[in-house]
């Protein structure tokens, strides 16, 4: 807590034209707070003047409010005079502003898969590695020790000691060389009859081949040291994360602290203002990168996690080619891992629950990882929530126990079950009543309900210069006003965060086919928003609608 004593940030606060209804008692009544830099301070003179005023006019709920501001206050100022701290040139009790460490924190992740030092350090059964050899060279018909380990994404010299157990057991053959790179430049085949038989046992297992899986115990210590708890978010990383989306102090309050919770987030509000936006750039937030791996091995089966698709990988001068790197410079990491952006996976109305479980490839016999467990280390989001082929209380419940225990279970084909942990940030997005949507109960389980609301037009206004900087249009205020003077006001039409964008890329499309430069003249902004907004007078075109 820190409260400000000089009179002249009191002055300063009063002079302020907007005030962030933060912990006020109620918006824009007894102003108490004002934030310097991004830090939230109590104005200690304004506290001791609203309370006389909340006492004056008998509201006791700000009397209550302004009372314990006052009582910390007093106690802070009892113990600086007890200590000696208190002189004339001391503006500032309470707690030290931040550093500039502290405000805007680190995200580096300190997780590094260690590189394995001998074949035994995989985590896999010498049987299993023999397999997924076996299918490697047979897919290839002919391959290096080099090119066999780096689809492995193993180190030779870790492997080389199988591939020659490999040999002893008449399982594959040397037939050629190719370079010069000692034993990894040996080429190998399949040897029957005793290779082509474990083959075929090999492929009646799965034909899965490339990067060796990771244990599941190694996934799960991999999860748990990339936990997304560790990222902290503050009010100004967080302004600088949202710099091009116009949002109120309001809202980055609320959006915050749900962040720093790691737990799960209820956006709702009406369309087109901006809930996906929010999400997008919740991910600038979390900022480093993780590892995932390729796949993951659990009870036997494989898993494959990375989804290249879902997942953005890094490219630097940690992952390289897995020969390469052995053989002249060295690894930095397990190969058998991937390093990527902390993932960002959205979903909308196409979500169906089998997408929620393991599913089961069976030409290949083996499973792809549900979108939750690729999201793990970051944001997990439904979009549109409410609207997907499931009914929204059968999505809910699904998520119950995730929410909960922080893991959750996947079902094989054999119907074991592999608890998984459960480590990112859900949110769910809709533009329906929460109320419609779920019952108290479960409302309880999501930590934080956010509504992200119209923009004023102050704000809307800002969204227009926004857009137009980044779409390289000149911007003219008074086309806004003329804008907002027909389109708006007769109707009561309400402002969208998504509306500046839409009509100037109407504007744009329209000015191409007049062939004219894009401007703010009234024959432009009619013709874009005449095929933009709908009339709200009722038609009859004939046809009815069918709502089944």
């Amino acid at each position: 807590m820190r409260f400000i004593i000089a009179n002249e940030f009191y002055q300063q606060m009063i002079a302020m034209p907007d005030h962030t209804p933060d912990c006020y008692v109620r918006p824009g009544e007894f102003l108490h707070h004002m934030y310097i830099d991004g830090v939230k301070y109590a104005v200690a003179p304004a506290v001791i003047d609203c309370l006389a005023e909340a006492e004056a006019k008998n509201d006791q709920e700000a009397i209550a409010h302004l009372r314990l501001h006052k009582l910390h206050f007093e106690a802070l100022l009892a113990d600086a005079e007890r200590t000696g701290t208190l002189t004339e040139d001391v503006t500032l009790l309470g707690d030290a502003p931040p550093t500039d460490e502290e405000a805007i924190p680190m995200t580096g992740n300190a997780y590094i898969p260690r590189v394995p030092g001998r074949w035994e350090d995989l985590g896999l059964d010498l049987p299993f590695i023999f397999d997924l050899a076996l299918r490697t060279v047979y897919n290839r018909g002919q391959i290096t020790g080099g090119e066999l380990a780096n689809s492995m994404a193993v180190p030779f010299p870790i492997v080389n000691p199988v591939f020659q157990a490999m040999r002893k057991q008449s399982l594959i053959d040397i037939v050629a060389q190719r370079g010069n790179s000692g034993d990894a430049s040996f080429v190998y085949a399949i040897k029957p009859p005793k290779g082509e038989d474990a083959l075929r046992d090999a492929l009646a297992k799965t034909s899965y081949v490339g990067p060796a899986p990771v244990p599941f115990t190694d996934y799960v210590e991999s999860v748990m040291a990339q936990t997304i708890k560790r990222l902290v978010v503050t009010r100004r990383s967080i302004q600088r994360a949202f710099e091009d989306l116009i949002i109120t102090d309001e809202s980055f309050n609320e959006i915050g602290p749900a962040i720093n919770s790691a737990q799960s987030i209820f956006f709702f509000g009406y369309p087109g203002n901006g809930k996906t936006s929010v999400a997008e750039r919740i991910t600038r937030l979390m900022g480093d990168a993780i590892y995932v791996p390729h796949a993951v091995e659990a009870n036997g089966q494989i898993i494959k996690v990375f989804d290249p698709i879902q997942h953005t990988v890094i490219q630097d001068d940690d992952h390289h080619d897995v020969t390469e790197t052995v053989l002249k410079r060295g690894v930095q990491f397990d190969q058998r891992f991937i390093k990527v952006k902390r993932p960002t996976i959205v979903v909308g109305g196409e979500l169906t629950m089998p997408m929620l479980d393991l599913k089961y490839n069976t030409v290949g016999k083996y499973y792809e990882a549900p979108l939750q467990m690729k999201a793990n280390g970051g944001i997990f989001m439904i979009d549109d929530f409410g609207r997907q082929q499931v009914r929204a209380m059968d999505l809910l419940n699904r998520w119950i126990v995730p929410l909960e225990k922080k893991y959750d279970y996947l079902n094989t084909i054999t119907g074991t079950k592999v608890e998984v942990p459960f480590d990112q940030l859900l949110i769910f997005s809709t533009n329906l009543d929460p109320h419609q949507l779920a019952d108290e109960a479960f409302l309880r389980r999501i930590k934080f309900k956010i509504e992200i609301r119209d923009p004023d037009e102050a704000q809307y206004r800002k969204i227009w210069e926004l857009v137009c900087r980044s779409k390289r249009v000149e911007f003219d205020s008074r086309g806004v006003d003329y804008l907002v003077q027909k389109w708006y006001r007769p109707s009561g039409r309400p402002f969208r965060m998504c509306q500046p964008r839409d009509i100037l890329d109407q504007m744009m499309s329209i000015a191409k086919y007049n062939m004219e430069r894009v401007n703010f003249s009234p024959d432009l902004i009619d013709a874009a928003c005449a095929t933009y907004f709908i009339s709200s007078q009722k038609k009859d075109f004939g046809a009815k609608v069918r709502m089944e």
